[in-house]
This record gives C-alpha cells, sequence and structure tokens, in this order.
C-alpha cells in the first residue's frame, strides 16, 4: 500500500541541539501551553505540540486518501506522550516491535536450517 517517512521526536529534538548553536538539550515531555516562556517550554511545544499536529494530520490525509477510518496504534517510547494529545491514536503498544518479532521467533524455532540446501 505504502507508507509515510518523518523524523521522529528524538531526531528532531537532536537536530535542533545539535546544530542551533544556542539551543540546550531539553526534557522531551508535554509543556503545561503551546506558548512557550522559557526556551526549554518553546522547543518542548515546536517538537512535542508539533509531532502531535504533524501525525494528526498526516492521519487526516491518509484517512481522505483511504476513505475510511483506521484503528490507529502508537507504539515506542515517546509515543505515549504523543497519544496524550492525539485526536486519532486509540491505542497505546509500547513494544509492538519487539512482539511482533518473538511472535516470528515463535512460528520459527522448530525450523531446522541445517536441512536447508
Amino acid at each position: 500500500m505504502g507508507g509515510i517517512i518523518s523524523p521522529g521526536i528524538e531526531t528532531t529534538a537532536w537536530a535542533l541541539y545539535q546544530r542551533a548553536a544556542k539551543l540546550p538539550k531539553i526534557s522531551l515531555e508535554l509543556p503545561s501551553r503551546v506558548i512557550g516562556k522559557t526556551t526549554e517550554e518553546s522547543m518542548q511545544s515546536g517538537i512535542m505540540i508539533g509531532t502531535v499536529k504533524l501525525v494528526d494530520g498526516l492521519l487526516e490525509e491518509v484517512m481522505s486518501e483511504m476513505n475510511a477510518k483506521p484503528h490507529v496504534i502508537a507504539t515506542g517510547g515517546l509515543a505515549k506522550l504523543i497519544q496524550k494529545k492525539s485526536k486519532y491514536i486509540e491505542t497505546y503498544l509500547p513494544h509492538l516491535v519487539l512482539e511482533g518479532l518473538y511472535l516470528i521467533y515463535e512460528m520459527n524455532k522448530d525450523y531446522n536450517t541445517h536441512e536447508i540446501i
């Protein structure tokens, strides 16, 4: 079907910290308001609230193209924070990828690779 590639929260924060000489390294958490009163709050708003809006905006485009409303699952460590503000993320499964890899392992663990010629 296809997909979407975009920088994540940590990549965005790292890029700002590394590329902008005066911007500090910050904690990645949701700010209490959108308009920050400090540099850290302003960066948190841009990164965290910006990511929520990016995700929701992309999901709106996907739903429009699909003409359907899919069940949206967030995964990964920081996704829980995004889910709190997202209009569309319904489920948070922090270890979805690892659980999938484990299921693949379980399905294939009895396969004898020595018999392949």
